[in-house]
């Protein structure tokens, strides 16, 4: 057991104690406020205060985690073992305060302070520290925690964490399950006229595959090397400008979904339209359950678009239990500066919820459209948040779309990158 103690225990040191400790460290802890009790306490422990004490790991603090308000914080970086860091400190055992700037990152506390917004109405990357300050590409949080278990094992020889294995997990967002077929006469009439194509008309008459239908060889991809996706279906009541998939009415899109969820976990992609509007977002939960005949429990945003507090207190309320939108839509990086999931903390109401976080790190379109990566240089980028994860014991979420990994020319070579990736594992 390990102790903690601080001159005052607030909901926002238990959580990032808990997720220190309890999930990156495998240890179970203890915060207290009593003196006698830490001093006399033989195991290993931590002095978390502004205070200096005879016995124990001196860690100093900052005030953030005895705060109940959002405010600017006075963040100034500096190098630590060649990573950035900040929140300084002096006359500790450890140059910053590591629970103080993971929780600033982890909550996310950037994102409840006024910023600009992008075109989608998201919190742009270009607001963030972790892109101002070149440390978007690293799991910081991760790194950190590493190197806070060397220091504390200099003091503690015997410490054992118990870290967590790596872990590699493939999903897919079908936002567009076919780029052809089931889309009905007059949507194909249009699109024909506005890009007269024979490889349509061979599509509707049966003679080729659509260039969107990759799930085949994504079923065989998975059985061959025994992966375990989830897959994220739009199942949005009426097209839109932004929801573009088959409508969750037609037979096609039904046995699509149906035929998945017998092997693999399926989540929501709550549509665009959903996005300010809670009984949307429960309209299409309970049809996506109805087709898969099974509670839908986890949830990817439609392009990425949400906000803070917001869009995941929507998400709780609607009986979404896991999130995997802790990313970017607009560039590859870890947002969260972590690799590894962690239970959203509620900055508004000062509380942890109930609604577990898994960050991705990796979005094929955010590659192609956005950084406009060739396949090579997009197989590079995918190596290298994968080994980033794996350095860290993290979890490696990418986020592949079927249209990407189908026949069309825009993609073209990024099917072979994928399968070169994960012949690589």
């Amino acid at each position: 057991m390990l102790l903690v103690y601080a001159h005052i225990i607030t909901p926002r040191l238990q959580y990032i104690c808990h997720f220190i400790f309890n999930e990156l460290m495998g240890l179970a802890h203890e915060l207290t406020t009593d003196e006698a009790i830490f001093s006399n306490y033989e195991g290993v422990k931590i002095n978390y205060s502004l205070q200096s004490m005879e016995t124990g790991y001196q860690l100093k603090a900052v005030n953030l985690l005895f705060e109940n308000s959002i405010t600017t914080q006075q963040t100034d970086f500096f190098f630590y073992n060649s990573n950035m860091a900040f929140f300084k400190t002096s006359n500790g055992q450890f140059t910053f305060d590591i629970f103080a700037a993971s929780f600033y990152l982890l909550s996310r506390y950037e994102e409840y302070l006024p910023y600009k917004k992008d075109k989608y109405g998201r919190y742009a990357h270009e607001n963030s520290l972790a892109y101002k300050e070149e440390f978007l590409h690293v799991p910081l949080i991760n790194i950190w925690v590493n190197d806070f278990i060397i220091s504390l094992q200099q003091h503690y020889p015997a410490l054992k964490p118990k870290l967590p294995s790596f872990k590699f997990q493939p999903t897919y967002d079908i936002d567009m399950a076919f780029s052809y077929k089931h889309k009905g006469l007059l949507r194909n009439i249009g699109g024909f006229l506005r890009q007269p194509s024979a490889k349509r008309l061979k599509v509707l008459l049966g003679r080729q595959q659509d260039p969107f239908d990759s799930f085949d060889w994504l079923q065989q991809l998975h059985e061959t090397n025994n992966l375990a996706p989830i897959y994220f279906f739009l199942v949005a009541e009426k097209n839109g400008m932004y929801d573009k998939n088959i409508l969750p009415s037609k037979p096609a899109m039904q046995e699509l979904i149906k035929k998945l969820a017998v092997k693999y976990a399926i989540g929501i992609h709550p549509s665009w339209q959903s996005t300010n509007k809670k009984e949307l977002l429960l309209k299409e939960k309970r049809v996506l359950e109805q087709i898969c005949g099974q509670p839908i429990i986890l949830s990817r945003q439609h392009y990425i678009r949400f906000n803070l507090p917001d869009g995941y207190q929507r998400l709780i309320e609607a009986g979404i239990t896991a999130d995997y939108s802790m990313g970017y839509g607009s560039t590859n990086g870890f947002r969260a500066s972590v690799a590894s999931s962690f239970y959203w903390y509620n900055l508004q109401t000062e509380q942890t919820t109930s609604l577990r976080i898994h960050p991705f790190c990796f979005m094929d379109t955010n590659s192609l459209y956005q950084q406009h990566c060739t396949p090579a240089q997009a197989l590079i980028e995918i190596l290298h948040y994968h080994q980033e994860c794996k350095n860290i014991n993290g979890t490696f979420i990418g986020i592949w779309h079927n249209h990407t990994l189908g026949t069309v020319k825009l993609s073209a070579g990024w099917r072979e990158v994928y399968e070169q990736f994960i012949s690589s594992l």
